[in-house]
């Protein structure tokens, strides 16, 4: 079946397709094929059965839609894809998922994803990892390679997945799908379980650049709950798309195509660059050595957000517990609890936040990249002063083989070299596939990004139009 969500909607609304037949294809698709990519940990059969006739009313029509795991869920499991939260049952539902709900997205499961979205693989997941549609044991990319993973295979129409420093944008470039990371404040972080809560967004994955759009309108919303959600989320203007007047001047940073950027991407990047300009597009090379720096800063910033944002997985008031009679202390009990809940990975980014956070380097590391972020946001604000985007490739590599890079963090890291920035910024990015590169007799994705200032959503998707045209 295949459908995008426009063609489910306009389907659904001139009469040629039963939406309840498109629900069932989809999750008994998803049911039969899961095992050969594992992208979601559990399904939701019996809240499709009891949501079905009131959301197929609503715009979206009940089309069929994948949450990643780190999405709370009211009555249903959120595990973060984590031994501590395995069995845990949410009381109430994010914002984002009730805003789906409103507007007739249907939930048909939980997607995988790294353990706490910590990891850039997928790999992570207590549950077991997830291999990506295009190639043998390859890594989808994270930390939402499970959404990724199901709208590449098919298994659902689109899926919600959260963004740290590329955490979708990256896998929606490794499964050669669409990736759209909203602006810091437009989707409401609201029960989404937080890791890094200054850097955190909830974004969409789709098929198509069209699909983005509808999709981030349908989860919009000025929250009074998130102390981030700003009024400006409940605006939105329609793309225009077709807007052939229009020539826009984009910015290349040289630092984008210096070291660490795999050849082939590097030519297939240029040629589409070329094309751009016969479509009398401006692209000027600039210089933007905070770029460079961006990686650096994020994990010093990021795993002491998670070193305290994680803090109240005691095994007392959250998370994984046991009989606290059979240890000598509450510091023992802690120490038990607390290794056997978390794996390596979360582990580590707990350890380097909370050295990073320690009165003795507060100021020499945390301090500084706190500093350096707010240079990075003002080069930025910068740029959009002079230029309508920002184009980079999405990846600096292709997909790579499961357990290849796994023990090597500072490698895995690198990978989101190109979209951290727009997370540390807090402006809009997506990703969007632009070609298949052969390597072993596989035809693995890349994907290219393109950066906008805040709340340019709709700017942002018209460019992107044009790129998914030019594929």
């Amino acid at each position: 079946m295949n459908l995008t969500l426009k063609q489910y909607i306009d389907s659904v609304n001139d009469w040629s397709l039963n939406v309840k037949d498109v629900i069932n294809h989809y999750i008994n698709k998803a049911k039969e094929q899961n095992s050969q990519t594992f992208s979601f940990v559990r399904f939701h059969e019996d809240y499709v059965s009891s949501h079905i006739d009131d959301l197929i009313t609503k715009p979206l029509h009940g089309a069929p839609i994948g949450l990643k795991d780190i999405i709370l869920t009211k009555w249903y499991i959120s595990s973060c894809g984590s031994k501590m939260m395995e069995d845990f049952i949410s009381p109430y539902s994010a914002t984002c998922f009730e805003t789906l709900e409103k507007n007739g997205g249907l939930m048909i499961g939980k997607a995988n994803m790294d353990e706490f979205a910590m990891g850039s693989s997928t790999e992570t997941s207590y549950f077991g990892k997830t291999i990506n549609p295009h190639g043998i044991d390859r890594v989808p990319g994270g930390s939402s390679g499970g959404s990724a993973a199901a709208v590449a295979a098919d298994l659902c129409i689109a899926a919600l997945g959260t963004d740290t420093g590329g955490s979708v944008r990256q896998p929606a470039s490794f499964c050669g799908i669409v990736w759209l990371k909203p602006t810091y404040g437009r989707v409401s972080r609201y029960g989404v379980q937080s890791m890094a809560s200054s850097l955190d967004q909830v974004g969409v994955m789709t098929k198509t650049v069209e699909d983005a759009g509808i999709l981030l309108k349908a989860i919009s919303w000025h929250d009074t709950h998130d102390a981030q959600s700003c009024v400006e989320a409940d605006t939105w203007q329609e793309p225009k798309y077709k807007n052939e007047t229009w020539k826009p001047k984009l910015a290349l940073p040289k630092e984008a195509l210096g070291e660490g950027l795999d050849e082939r991407i590097k030519v297939r990047f240029i040629e589409m660059i070329e094309k751009l300009r016969d479509l009398w597009w401006e692209i000027e090379e600039i210089d933007l050595p905070i770029m460079g720096y961006a990686v650096p800063m994020y994990y010093t910033l990021m795993p002491a957000e998670v070193s305290t944002n994680l803090a109240r997985f005691d095994g007392i008031r959250f998370g994984l517990q046991d009989d606290t009679t059979k240890y000598k202390d509450i510091s023992e009990y802690y120490q038990k609890v607390r290794s056997e809940g978390f794996g390596e990975e979360v582990k580590r980014r707990i350890l380097l936040g909370t050295f990073v956070l320690s009165s003795a380097n507060y100021e020499w590391y945390y301090l500084k990249a706190q500093q350096a972020r707010e240079q990075l946001k003002a080069d930025f604000s910068k740029i959009f002063q002079k230029y309508d985007a920002i184009i980079t490739p999405t990846t600096p590599t292709l997909p790579g083989k499961i357990w290849e890079k796994i023990n090597d963090p500072l490698t895995m890291y690198l990978e989101d070299m190109y979209t951290i920035p727009a997370n540390m910024a807090w402006i809009p990015a997506m990703s969007v596939p632009w070609w298949m590169i052969e390597e072993n007799g596989e035809m693995l994705p890349m994907g290219i990004q393109l950066m906008c200032d805040k709340w340019e959503e709709e700017k942002l998707l018209e460019l992107g139009w044009v790129v998914e045209k030019l594929k």
